[in-house]
Order: structure tokens, then C-alpha cells, then sequence
């Protein structure tokens, strides 16, 4: 009986100190972080907001293809790593529309360049939709009472087959097109300048992001998608039809994949095979550092990675050439994954503990 009591304490106070190990850490790299920018504000401060304005942009890409993740893993636990994939084909079909259909050049009059735009727009995410979703019923539906581990090999074998057709469309080269976006300055401060191509990305990706939100929290199919995350077999017994609302889920996320293909392609001019397995893994990195199944975290997730790849490739003081910004980038998704796998935004589950 003294033994046990004496032993008893011991389990709570050895949780105490695992659990206040895990912020502590947290905080020192915040820290680091900030001491780090600080630095390189206070010896560069144009330069900083230049770099922050890149950021910026680059992180609202990424938050349209990490959308798409967060989304299919809230209602089907499941990480598609085809959808990197989806937004690749997306930005090959908006560079073939470019310089076959509407054969714009460079510095394109606003007149030709904002129909070339819709029009990319409309087919990159009527296909990019139609094919997620056919994906989604051709492989992933006959796997959803299989273990886990069987619909992840799916994904995986889904974005080679994918990969295998963007070499085969389009060979191993970068397809390149026309910078048609117009660069010139919209306003300036001091030195710091902010172009035309960089707002004409936030105003095709701010609009989509809100429209998301907006369908997902106040519309029907909303509730049923938000409904059906919760609880599939309940959701059924209420009268919500799931395999639709799961094939609805696949076919935003698709056509999110697809914007962010058009962006990507108006933006940096150049689509590869293998640009959608890069771009998707920073994307799916942003998604769960904000919480993975959370959209507004991973929206969070988006811009914070998008500003630490700007800040590290273009700040004076900065890792070694940007060759280390993949290794940061993966370095903070195992932090996320060790120290808080619910994200940033993200709520811990019982499982999680």
C-alpha cells in the first residue's frame, strides 16, 4: 500500500514535463524565426517588404492546392497526393490554350488577356473538376472500408499515372509561355514597388478562397460536406446523400487544382511533368502546418510557407543558396507532425491524445 501511494504521483508529474517541453520548444523557434527576420529588417528594411510582397502572392498560390487537400482529408480521412497532379494538368491545359487558341504574346493587351484568363479559367476547372472527380469514383470509392494504408498507395499510384501523361502530352521539358501578365508598378513606397501580375493573382485567388468559404460554412451542400466529415453513416440516416457529396468534394477540389494551375502558369510562365509533385508537397506541408481539415488553417499554412520560401531565397541573410528551401520547408512538417500533428489552427483529436 506505501509503495502505491509513493508511485502514484510519479505518471502526472513526468505528462507535466512532456507537456511543457513541447511549447517550450515551439516558442525557442519562433524566436528564431523572429530574431532571424528582425535581423533582416532592420539591414535591409526595402528589400524585406519586397521579398514580403513575393510572399505573399506565392503563399496565396499555394493556399488554392492546399484547399484542395484539407478538403478531401475532412471528409474522407484521406491524403491525395494525385491533387498536385490535377493542378499540374491544369496549368499544361491553360499554357496549350495560351499559345495555341489564343496565341497571346508577351505584354498582352488587357483587351485579349482578361478573355484568355476567364477562358482558362473556365475549362481548367471544368476538366481538372470533372477528372478529380472521376478519380475519386474510379479509384478511391471501391477502397473506402479497405485499410488506410490501401487508398494512400492508390493516391500515390494515381499521381505517376498523371505524371506519366503530362510526359507523355507534353515531354520532359518545361513547357514555357509568353509573360503575358502586365509588370508594370501600381504603387510604390520608398523603393518597394508592387506590379500588376502580382494583384492580378491575388484577385483570381482571393475571390475563389472567399467563395469557398462561403460555400462550405452557408450553403446546403456546405452542411451536407461539413455533415458527412462528421459522421458518414449518420449523415446517410439524415437523408444526405454521401457518395454525391464526397464526388462534390472531389470535384472542388479539382477545379481548385485547376485555378491554381492558371495562376501558376500566367505567373511563372512554365509547367513541367513533375511541377505538381514539387508544388504539392509544399502545399500539402502548408495544409497540415495549419491544421490539416481545417480551411481557414490551411490558408494560414499557405501564406506562412509561402513567406518563408521568399524569405529564405531572397533575403541577404539566409540559408546557403535556395537549394536549402526544401529542406526547411519538410523540416517544419516533421516540427508540425512531432511536436503539435493537429496544426496551427487544427483541434487535437482523442486519437491524438
Amino acid at each position: 500500500m506505501v509503495t502505491e501511494a509513493r508511485t502514484q504521483p510519479v505518471i502526472p508529474i513526468r505528462r507535466r514535463i512532456g507537456s511543457t517541453a513541447v511549447p517550450v520548444v515551439g516558442l525557442l523557434l519562433v524566436l528564431a524565426v523572429l530574431l532571424w527576420l528582425g535581423v533582416n529588417l532592420v539591414k535591409a528594411p526595402d528589400d524585406f517588404f519586397q521579398i514580403f510582397l513575393i510572399g505573399l502572392s506565392n503563399g496565396a498560390l499555394y493556399g488554392l492546392v492546399a484547399l484542395g487537400y484539407t478538403l478531401v482529408y475532412g471528409i474522407l480521412g484521406l491524403i491525395n497526393f494525385a491533387h498536385g497532379d490535377v493542378f499540374m494538368l491544369g496549368g499544361m491545359i491553360s499554357v496549350t490554350l495560351v499559345l495555341s487558341v489564343f496565341s497571346l504574346e508577351e505584354s498582352a493587351p488587357l483587351g485579349s488577356l482578361i478573355p484568355a484568363i476567364l477562358a482558362c479559367l473556365a475549362v481548367a476547372m471544368g476538366i481538372c473538376g470533372l477528372l478529380n472527380a472521376s478519380i475519386e469514383r474510379i479509384a478511391y470509392k471501391p477502397l473506402r472500408s479497405a485499410p488506410r494504408l490501401a487508398p494512400l498507395i492508390t493516391a500515390i499510384g494515381v499521381s505517376f499515372i498523371l505524371q506519366d501523361v503530362g510526359l507523355i502530352w507534353k515531354g520532359p521539358a518545361y513547357v514555357a509561355a509568353p509573360r503575358t501578365l502586365p509588370h508594370g508598378e501600381i504603387f510604390s513606397i520608398g523603393s518597394v514597388s508592387y506590379t500588376w501580375d502580382r494583384l492580378i493573382v491575388l484577385l483570381i485567388t482571393v475571390p475563389v478562397l472567399l467563395g469557398l468559404m462561403w460555400l462550405v460554412r452557408y450553403t446546403r451542400q456546405g452542411k451536407a460536406m461539413r455533415a458527412t466529415a462528421q459522421d458518414k453513416d449518420a449523415a446517410a440516416m439524415m437523408g444526405i446523400d454521401v457518395n454525391r457529396t464526397i464526388s462534390f468534394t472531389f470535384l472542388i477540389a479539382g477545379a481548385l487544382a485547376g485555378t491554381a494551375g492558371v495562376v501558376y502558369a500566367f505567373y511563372f510562365t512554365n509547367v513541367r511533368f513533375d511541377t505538381g509533385f514539387q508544388l504539392g508537397l509544399i502545399a500539402f506541408t502548408a495544409a497540415v502546418l495549419g491544421g490539416i481539415g481545417n480551411l481557414p488553417g490551411a490558408v494560414l499554412g499557405a501564406l506562412l510557407i509561402g513567406l518563408i520560401q521568399a524569405f529564405n531565397e531572397g533575403l541577404a541573410w539566409r540559408a546557403p543558396g535556395s537549394t536549402w528551401t526544401t529542406t526547411i520547408v519538410f523540416s517544419i512538417l516533421i516540427l508540425i507532425l512531432v511536436f503539435r500533428p493537429q496544426g496551427l489552427l487544427g483541434e487535437r483529436t482523442p486519437e491524438g491524445g
